[in-house]
């Protein structure tokens, strides 16, 4: 019995000249976006303190953060905050449900292929969709 398809290349050591070819696994990009993720929440965390003082301490300085999103903050145009925010809303949304994700395959001992590759897949296609709909109510579409 003879093999006429095309053997997928295998890669035990990477080298940057292969990069491209690789093909990463979802559960392998989940893994580096929920490093990412926690690295952007971690990096913008005086932000989101600086957010959730003035959205909670009084009228006035809700009206300022509020304002903030609309005209910008200094030199800052309203927009450019929103996107700041859109990115804070993924991270904090990926790395929360891709930790529910770990800590559900931790919980379970479910380690197949095929149960992390479906997860992952859900991870992402739920972390993205759920800050496309966010991003809409940020962004005023609904």
């Amino acid at each position: 019995m003879t093999d006429n398809s095309k053997a997928r290349p295998v890669f035990r050591n990477i080298h940057v000249t292969q990069l491209a070819a690789y093909r990463l696994p979802p559960a392998g990009i989940v893994s580096i976006l929920h490093r990412i993720s926690g690295l952007l929440l971690f990096l913008l965390l005086p932000f989101i303190i600086w957010m959730f003082d003035n959205s909670v301490s009084t009228e006035i300085s809700f009206d300022t953060f509020t304002n903030a999103f609309v005209a910008g903050i200094g030199w800052l145009p309203g927009w450019f905050i929103k996107l700041v925010a859109l990115g804070l809303i993924w991270g904090y949304l990926h790395h929360f449900i891709a930790g529910v994700r770990h800590l559900w395959m931790d919980a379970t001992h479910s380690v197949s292929l095929e149960q992390g590759h479906n997860s992952a897949l859900v991870t992402l296609v739920s972390s993205i969709g759920l800050t496309l709909l966010l991003g809409a109510k940020l962004f005023g579409i609904y």
